[in-house]
């Protein structure tokens, strides 16, 4: 039940009036969410009244292992022993601007968003919040700002209580499940138009910039729009959505998923980034007045082919990842650009001077968004300064290029952990937490023996 506390006082934000806008709200319970490397969000629920104290006495604190947690909740340690076995607090710093309604958790409560510091209140690099906002300000320093939009797709599933069980698709609202594809198709839509009514009331409820929502070629597959506008509250937003859309899925007597390809024979599900920059009067740098693309533009798409190579870990996190991304499963599997051609890794949408901007479509629905924004935008910011000429525009099939990617895990984090412009932009707090993670999120994947393993070597080798 959503709340829908109506006053005829004015409308207070929480920006200008955190205390206020809680009473108007009826809030009395804050859950303060502190996204950890993978985007899963930790932290704490605390009353109003304790939240509200902390704002002033800054002593809500969190432990530094928070970071360290990897996807299946083990400890992946630290590098420094010491620090690791001592496991020191963090401080939660809440970004008030960020206050919004926990829709379909019951009234009276409400999400935060928190930055984490140092006791000495330096930031905690290897908190993503804080990655983003690093890669911003290299945008603001130079007088630019960059404008995002992300597309997230995700499948709506049968209830999976056995993981060892592939995935189905769910009973719709005429009492079946859908067996083949229905890209763009409407009355496939109106299959699961509960759970959407519901999402779209929680969202609505929370502030999230939705825009369209259309049904895409996997079975039960949906992909969601965001207006595009800053990088850092649509990173809290794509957060937010996910839980909602998990929340609404679940009360639907379904699961959401965005794992990049849950289904083998279905298409893989992408978190695709449009991204332009503005000057600080608003006006687009990516074309001129003649509408044509202008240098910089140029400079940006070759950064993003000369680095997204090396920065695969940000877009493509976990090892289904990279199942996603093979030529011809509805996946660019290349570093191409072209002007709306979606066989490219780089697209460049059709539209006017001032929607210039382009489309990275490698990034996965698993992607941490914070990190696949940052990862993103820091290869062009490095496509600029390096003043970095793009290829040729592809032209056709661009599924048929041969690919520079890496083509796995291992891979990738070796090409990332060696990439020295971006490991000394993002830092080595950053590095070392997120290649920590991984690197035993890795070992652990690898010492699982595979359905494919037993059903074909159990009894031939």
């Amino acid at each position: 039940m959503l709340n829908t506390t109506t006053t005829d006082a004015p409308q207070m934000t929480p920006t200008e009036d955190p205390k206020g806008w809680l009473e108007q709200q009826g809030i009395r319970e804050v859950e303060c969410l502190v996204p950890d490397v993978n985007g899963v969000l930790r932290g704490k629920a605390l009353p109003t009244a304790k939240f509200l104290k902390s704002l002033e006495d800054r002593a809500l604190y969190l432990p530094s292992s928070a970071f360290l947690v990897c996807i299946d909740g083990r400890y992946s340690g630290s590098n420094d022993e010491g620090f690791g076995y001592q496991d020191p607090d963090m401080r939660m710093v809440p970004d008030v601007a960020t206050l919004c309604l926990a829709p379909g958790a019951g009234a009276g409560k409400a999400y935060v968003f928190a930055d984490a510091f140092h006791m000495d209140d330096r930031p905690w690099m290897a908190s993503p919040r804080h990655v983003l906002r690093a890669v911003l300000d290299l945008y603001r320093q130079r007088g630019w700002r960059a404008v995002v939009a992300p597309e997230l797709e995700f499948y709506l599933t049968a209830p999976n209580p056995d993981p060892d069980r592939p995935l189905s698709a769910p009973v719709g609202r005429n009492g079946r499940s859908e067996t083949v594809q229905h890209p763009y198709d409407m009355a496939a839509l109106e299959e699961f138009e509960p759970v959407i009514r519901r999402l779209y009331g929680y969202a609505a409820a929370a502030g999230l910039p939705l825009d369209t929502l259309i049904h895409e070629s996997g079975t039960a597959q949906l992909e969601i729009n965001f207006l595009h506008g800053d990088a850092l509250p649509l990173a809290d937003k794509v957060l937010l959505f996910k839980r909602l859309t998990r929340q609404a899925a679940q009360e639907g007597g379904m699961h959401a998923t965005f794992m990049a390809k849950p289904i083998a024979a279905q298409a893989g599900s992408s978190m695709h980034l449009h991204m332009s920059v503005i000057d600080e009067a608003g006006n687009t740098l990516f074309a001129g007045r003649d509408d044509a693309d202008t240098e910089m533009f140029g400079h940006f798409i070759g950064g993003l082919q000369k680095y997204i190579p090396e920065v695969m870990p940000l877009l493509a996190p976990n090892v289904n990842s990279f199942r996603r991304i093979r030529p011809n499963h509805s996946a660019p599997a290349n570093i191409e650009w072209s002007h709306d051609n979606r066989s490219c890794g780089l697209r460049v949408p059709a539209g006017g001077r001032a929607a210039r901007r382009v489309e990275n479509r490698l990034p996965g629905a698993d992607a941490n968004p914070y990190l696949a924004m940052a990862g993103s935008l820091l290869c062009g910011y490095l496509g600029v300064e390096e003043k970095l000429s793009r290829s040729p525009e592809a032209s056709g099939n661009a599924y048929r290029s041969k690919s520079t990617l890496p083509k796995t895990m291992e891979e990738a984090l070796d090409r990332f952990a060696a990439c020295s412009p971006v490991r000394e932009l993002l830092g080595e707090d950053f590095f070392q937490t997120y290649l920590r993670v991984k690197s035993v999120e890795l070992d652990l994947f690898q010492s699982v023996v595979t359905s494919w393993e037993r059903d074909h070597l159990l009894l031939k080798v």
